[in-house]
Protein backbone atom coordinates (compact mmCIF):
# COMPACT_ATOMS: atom_id res chain seq x y z
CA UNK A 1 0.00 0.00 0.00
CA UNK A 2 1.50 3.31 -1.09
CA UNK A 3 1.95 6.16 1.34
CA UNK A 4 3.66 9.54 1.25
CA UNK A 5 4.18 9.70 5.02
CA UNK A 6 7.77 10.30 6.01
CA UNK A 7 9.07 7.57 8.29
CA UNK A 8 12.12 7.93 10.54
CA UNK A 9 13.80 4.92 12.12
CA UNK A 10 15.47 5.77 15.43
CA UNK A 11 18.20 3.44 16.67
CA UNK A 12 19.77 4.08 20.11
CA UNK A 13 23.31 2.73 20.24
CA UNK A 14 26.08 2.39 22.80
CA UNK A 15 29.20 0.52 21.70
CA UNK A 16 27.49 -1.52 18.99
CA UNK A 17 30.28 -1.51 16.39
CA UNK A 18 29.87 -5.22 15.66
CA UNK A 19 26.17 -4.93 14.80
CA UNK A 20 25.22 -1.38 13.87
CA UNK A 21 26.34 -1.61 10.24
CA UNK A 22 24.16 -4.61 9.53
CA UNK A 23 21.19 -3.12 11.38
CA UNK A 24 21.35 0.19 9.51
CA UNK A 25 21.95 -1.58 6.21
CA UNK A 26 18.91 -3.81 6.68
CA UNK A 27 16.44 -0.95 7.17
CA UNK A 28 14.16 -1.01 4.08
CA UNK A 29 14.68 2.38 2.45
CA UNK A 30 11.58 2.04 0.29
CA UNK A 31 9.46 2.59 3.42
CA UNK A 32 11.89 4.44 5.72
CA UNK A 33 13.19 7.81 4.56
CA UNK A 34 15.47 8.64 7.49
CA UNK A 35 17.66 6.38 9.62
CA UNK A 36 18.89 8.09 12.77
CA UNK A 37 21.44 6.42 15.01
CA UNK A 38 21.62 8.05 18.43
CA UNK A 39 25.08 7.61 19.88
CA UNK A 40 24.75 7.40 23.65
CA UNK A 41 28.45 7.76 24.45
CA UNK A 42 30.14 5.03 22.42
CA UNK A 43 33.89 4.60 22.78
CA UNK A 44 34.26 2.27 19.79
CA UNK A 45 33.59 2.68 16.05
CA UNK A 46 29.79 2.71 16.29
CA UNK A 47 29.44 6.23 14.88
CA UNK A 48 31.76 5.86 11.91
CA UNK A 49 30.29 2.50 10.92
CA UNK A 50 26.73 3.82 11.17
CA UNK A 51 27.65 6.82 9.02
CA UNK A 52 29.36 4.60 6.46
CA UNK A 53 26.12 2.66 6.11
CA UNK A 54 24.04 5.77 5.50
CA UNK A 55 22.74 6.72 8.93
CA UNK A 56 22.37 10.22 10.33
CA UNK A 57 24.07 10.62 13.70
CA UNK A 58 22.60 12.31 16.75
CA UNK A 59 24.69 12.55 19.91
CA UNK A 60 23.14 12.21 23.37
CA UNK A 61 25.71 12.25 26.17
CA UNK A 62 23.22 11.59 28.97
CA UNK A 63 23.24 7.84 29.45
CA UNK A 64 19.91 6.06 29.29
CA UNK A 65 17.67 4.37 26.75
CA UNK A 66 14.95 6.97 27.13
CA UNK A 67 17.37 9.87 26.70
CA UNK A 68 18.62 8.35 23.45
CA UNK A 69 15.13 7.73 22.11
CA UNK A 70 14.04 11.23 23.11
CA UNK A 71 17.01 12.79 21.31
CA UNK A 72 16.29 10.78 18.17
CA UNK A 73 12.64 11.79 18.16
CA UNK A 74 13.61 15.44 18.66
CA UNK A 75 15.74 15.22 15.52
CA UNK A 76 12.86 13.75 13.52
CA UNK A 77 10.02 16.20 14.10
CA UNK A 78 9.49 16.37 10.33
CA UNK A 79 8.56 12.68 10.18
CA UNK A 80 4.94 11.54 10.21
CA UNK A 81 5.82 8.21 11.83
CA UNK A 82 8.61 7.23 14.21
CA UNK A 83 9.97 3.69 14.39
CA UNK A 84 12.15 2.66 17.33
CA UNK A 85 14.40 -0.39 17.21
CA UNK A 86 17.55 -1.62 18.92
CA UNK A 87 21.00 -1.51 17.37
CA UNK A 88 22.28 -4.84 18.69
CA UNK A 89 20.78 -7.06 16.00
CA UNK A 90 18.02 -8.47 18.20
CA UNK A 91 15.28 -6.80 16.14
CA UNK A 92 14.84 -7.51 12.43
CA UNK A 93 14.72 -4.20 10.51
CA UNK A 94 13.19 -5.92 7.49
CA UNK A 95 10.02 -6.32 9.57
CA UNK A 96 9.50 -2.56 9.83
CA UNK A 97 6.75 -2.72 7.15
CA UNK A 98 4.80 -5.05 9.49
CA UNK A 99 4.80 -2.31 12.14
CA UNK A 100 3.88 0.40 9.67
CA UNK A 101 0.97 -1.42 8.02
CA UNK A 102 -1.64 -0.83 10.80
CA UNK A 103 -0.67 2.85 10.94
CA UNK A 104 -0.91 3.35 7.19
CA UNK A 105 -4.25 1.53 7.23
CA UNK A 106 -5.53 3.96 9.92
CA UNK A 107 -6.00 1.01 12.26
CA UNK A 108 -3.46 2.08 14.88
CA UNK A 109 -1.71 5.07 16.41
CA UNK A 110 0.90 2.98 18.23
CA UNK A 111 2.08 -0.46 17.12
CA UNK A 112 4.03 -2.69 19.51
CA UNK A 113 6.13 -5.56 18.22
CA UNK A 114 5.43 -8.57 20.42
CA UNK A 115 8.32 -10.94 20.93
CA UNK A 116 6.06 -13.27 22.89
CA UNK A 117 3.58 -13.69 20.04
CA UNK A 118 6.22 -13.98 17.34
CA UNK A 119 9.34 -16.06 16.86
CA UNK A 120 12.04 -15.60 19.46
CA UNK A 121 15.33 -17.39 19.09
CA UNK A 122 16.18 -19.69 22.00
CA UNK A 123 18.06 -17.66 24.61
CA UNK A 124 17.00 -14.29 23.19
CA UNK A 125 14.37 -13.65 25.86
CA UNK A 126 15.84 -14.45 29.25
CA UNK A 127 13.53 -15.89 31.93
CA UNK A 128 13.68 -12.86 34.23
CA UNK A 129 12.95 -10.52 31.32
CA UNK A 130 9.95 -12.60 30.26
CA UNK A 131 8.64 -12.65 33.82
CA UNK A 132 8.97 -8.88 34.17
CA UNK A 133 7.30 -8.22 30.84
CA UNK A 134 4.50 -10.61 31.68
CA UNK A 135 3.87 -8.97 35.04
CA UNK A 136 3.84 -5.49 33.51
CA UNK A 137 1.50 -6.63 30.75
CA UNK A 138 -0.86 -8.06 33.38
CA UNK A 139 -0.82 -4.77 35.29
CA UNK A 140 -1.56 -2.87 32.09
CA UNK A 141 -4.57 -5.06 31.49
CA UNK A 142 -5.87 -4.49 35.04
CA UNK A 143 -5.14 -0.78 35.26
CA UNK A 144 -5.69 0.40 31.69
CA UNK A 145 -7.63 -2.32 29.92
CA UNK A 146 -4.67 -2.68 27.57
CA UNK A 147 -4.41 -6.18 26.12
CA UNK A 148 -0.75 -6.73 25.30
CA UNK A 149 1.74 -9.53 25.85
CA UNK A 150 5.01 -7.62 25.65
CA UNK A 151 6.66 -4.23 26.20
CA UNK A 152 9.02 -4.70 23.27
CA UNK A 153 11.17 -1.77 22.15
CA UNK A 154 10.54 -2.46 18.44
CA UNK A 155 7.56 -0.18 17.78
CA UNK A 156 6.06 2.50 15.55
CA UNK A 157 4.05 5.57 16.54
CA UNK A 158 2.46 8.51 14.76
CA UNK A 159 4.44 11.69 15.33
CA UNK A 160 1.46 13.77 16.61
CA UNK A 161 0.59 10.99 19.05
CA UNK A 162 4.15 10.81 20.29
CA UNK A 163 4.24 14.59 20.78
CA UNK A 164 1.01 14.53 22.79
CA UNK A 165 2.44 12.03 25.29
CA UNK A 166 4.97 14.51 26.71
CA UNK A 167 7.45 11.76 27.52
CA UNK A 168 9.18 12.13 30.89
CA UNK A 169 10.68 8.71 31.72
CA UNK A 170 14.12 9.05 30.15
CA UNK A 171 15.77 5.91 31.44
CA UNK A 172 14.25 2.46 31.94
CA UNK A 173 10.59 3.47 31.98
CA UNK A 174 10.45 4.88 28.44
CA UNK A 175 8.68 2.04 26.64
CA UNK A 176 6.20 1.58 29.49
CA UNK A 177 5.33 5.27 29.72
CA UNK A 178 4.61 5.44 26.00
CA UNK A 179 2.14 2.56 26.23
CA UNK A 180 0.27 3.57 29.36
CA UNK A 181 -0.04 7.23 28.38
CA UNK A 182 -1.31 6.26 24.94
CA UNK A 183 -3.85 3.97 26.59
CA UNK A 184 -5.01 6.71 28.97
CA UNK A 185 -5.51 9.07 26.02
CA UNK A 186 -7.54 6.42 24.19
CA UNK A 187 -5.22 6.07 21.24
CA UNK A 188 -5.48 2.94 19.13
CA UNK A 189 -2.80 0.49 20.24
CA UNK A 190 -2.14 -2.63 18.20
CA UNK A 191 0.25 -5.47 18.97
CA UNK A 192 1.72 -7.59 16.17
CA UNK A 193 4.05 -10.61 16.25
CA UNK A 194 7.68 -9.89 15.36
CA UNK A 195 10.90 -11.89 15.34
CA UNK A 196 13.48 -11.53 18.08
CA UNK A 197 17.04 -12.81 18.15
CA UNK A 198 19.94 -13.07 20.54
CA UNK A 199 22.01 -9.91 20.31
CA UNK A 200 24.61 -10.33 17.60
CA UNK A 201 27.40 -8.66 19.55
CA UNK A 202 28.37 -6.62 22.57
CA UNK A 203 26.71 -6.86 25.96
CA UNK A 204 23.20 -5.94 27.04
CA UNK A 205 23.08 -2.81 29.17
CA UNK A 206 19.88 -3.98 30.87
CA UNK A 207 19.18 -7.72 31.03
CA UNK A 208 22.87 -8.52 30.77
CA UNK A 209 23.62 -7.15 34.24
CA UNK A 210 22.04 -7.71 37.66
CA UNK A 211 21.90 -3.98 38.31
CA UNK A 212 20.30 -3.28 34.93
CA UNK A 213 17.74 -6.03 35.41
CA UNK A 214 16.70 -4.80 38.85
CA UNK A 215 16.48 -1.16 37.78
CA UNK A 216 14.53 -2.01 34.65
CA UNK A 217 12.03 -4.09 36.62
CA UNK A 218 11.59 -1.33 39.20
CA UNK A 219 11.00 1.41 36.64
CA UNK A 220 8.71 -0.68 34.46
CA UNK A 221 6.44 -1.67 37.33
CA UNK A 222 6.49 1.72 39.07
CA UNK A 223 5.80 3.56 35.80
CA UNK A 224 2.92 1.24 34.99
CA UNK A 225 1.32 1.95 38.36
CA UNK A 226 1.97 5.66 38.81
CA UNK A 227 0.42 6.84 35.55
CA UNK A 228 -2.73 4.94 36.37
CA UNK A 229 -3.44 7.42 39.12
CA UNK A 230 -3.12 10.68 37.26
CA UNK A 231 0.60 11.42 37.45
Amino acid sequence: MATTATVAAIIPALNEETTIGAVVGAVPRDVVQRVIVVDNGSTDQTVSIAQANGAEIVTETRRGYGYACYAGAAAATDAAVLVFLDGDGSDDPTEIPLLLAPIHEQAADLVIGSRERGYHEPGALLPHARFGNGLAALLMRWLYGLKVTDLGPFRAIRQPVYASLDMQELTYGWTTEMMVKAAKQNYKIVEIPISYYRRAGGKSKISGTIRGTILAAYYIISTTIKYAYGR
